[in-house]
């Protein structure tokens, strides 16, 4: 009786993710369509799709798993460059803009996965906090190589130059006529053609939810739970934790890779200095403000925290105070047992069960 109760609570639990995504994609998109929504506002729709994607996905890793990872962003940028270099080249071939972004961030996925697998393949045999000393190394690494990079593409295909000297320029991929420049170094990608849709942001966000989610309620989701709670415990049952861990991890970086896509393709221009250790900082106070392991909690603190400087840049010098002040807020009220025993009391209870217990 008491499985049965909980497993209809944590399915509806998941249910109402769900609904909140879905209801909240009409409401905007109905706003959006009826002109109730600034330029401003509509330019934030598809990166807080993207940053909400990238809270869920750490989620998994932090919270889900209980491992400290610094460098999110820097797979993120691995999807981003990658998804700009795969549809800039793909332009001609493929004129559709809807399938060039699904092949694109199926590529930013994969690349992304491919990275977290042999980030992950050294590091997860190990315990304590290697996980996020590696990670926070692997970001700052992949933004200096992409600073190094020159990618160019043209009826020949792709041409690729290493500038670690500083020496090389465009003018060195040699290009045929009619060719064009994707990448440029320092600069990064210039002159992408954005094909980013809300649509898009939504439905990645739905596979993000559905991914995480039904892996969490699997076999190895509560392996994953069982190591993060009491690794000895689950290797005397037989649990394989490196396993189980680099599934989670792979699955992680999977879904930062296609969020990175998403977001490249939603600029013009975009540098390997968007994703710097702030950014993983900033996506890791996503994830804390919103709960540990918490999913909508994850979605909602993402799309609160990323929108507020913008709502209160009107306050020019005092926004980013707000902004402080409010995370201050937010942090000491979800860490507050009085304000949780509040939230419980006005939560109506289950009184009765088999055994007169209480739920």
């Amino acid at each position: 009786m008491k499985k049965g109760l909980k497993i209809n609570k944590t399915a509806t639990k998941d249910y109402i993710t769900y609904l909140v995504v879905i209801a909240a994609f009409i409401i905007i998109t109905f706003m959006n369509r009826g002109g109730m929504l600034n330029k401003r506002m509509q330019g934030l729709l598809v990166p807080v799709c993207c940053y909400i994607v990238m809270a869920i996905s750490l989620n998994l890793t932090v919270g889900i798993m209980g491992e400290l990872s610094l460098g999110h962003a820097g797979f993120m940028s691995l999807g981003a460059f990658t998804g700009v270099v795969v549809s800039q080249s793909l332009i001609t071939a493929i004129p559709n803009d809807v399938i060039r972004l699904v092949i694109s961030l199926a590529a930013g996925a994969v690349v992304a996965a491919v990275g977290g697998f042999l980030i992950g393949l050294p590091v997860l045999r190990l315990r304590g906090d290697y996980l996020a000393i590696v990670t926070l190394a692997f970001g700052e690494i992949i933004m200096d190589v992409i600073n190094c990079l020159i990618v160019g593409h043209d009826s020949e295909g792709l041409h690729v130059i290493f500038n670690f000297r500083g020496d090389k320029t465009v003018a060195d991929l040699n290009l045929a006529e009619g060719g064009s420049a994707i990448i440029k170094g320092a600069q990064g990608a210039v002159g992408t053609k954005t094909i980013a849709t809300f649509t898009a942001g939504f439905i990645i966000i739905m596979i993000t939810l559905f991914v995480v989610l039904n892996f969490v309620r699997s076999r190895s989701g509560r392996a994953v739970l069982a190591i993060r709670d009491n690794r000895i415990a689950a290797e005397s049952v037989g649990v394989d934790v490196m396993k189980h861990k680099m599934i989670a991890f792979v699955i992680s970086t999977t879904l930062a890779g296609m969020a990175g896509a998403l977001y490249g393709l939603n600029f013009n221009m975009i540098s390997a200095d968007k994703f710097n250790f702030n950014t993983s900082i900033l996506v890791l106070v996503f994830v804390v403000l919103g709960g540990l392991g918490n999913i909508l909690g994850s979605i909602i603190a993402a799309t609160v925290l990323y929108i507020l400087p913008e709502v209160l840049r009107g306050l020019q010098d005092y926004r980013m105070l707000i902004y402080a002040v409010v995370l201050i807020v937010v942090m000491i009220t979800t860490n507050n047992p009085k304000v949780r025993g509040l939230f419980l009391k006005i939560i109506p209870k289950r009184n009765k069960t088999e055994g007169g217990e209480a739920q």
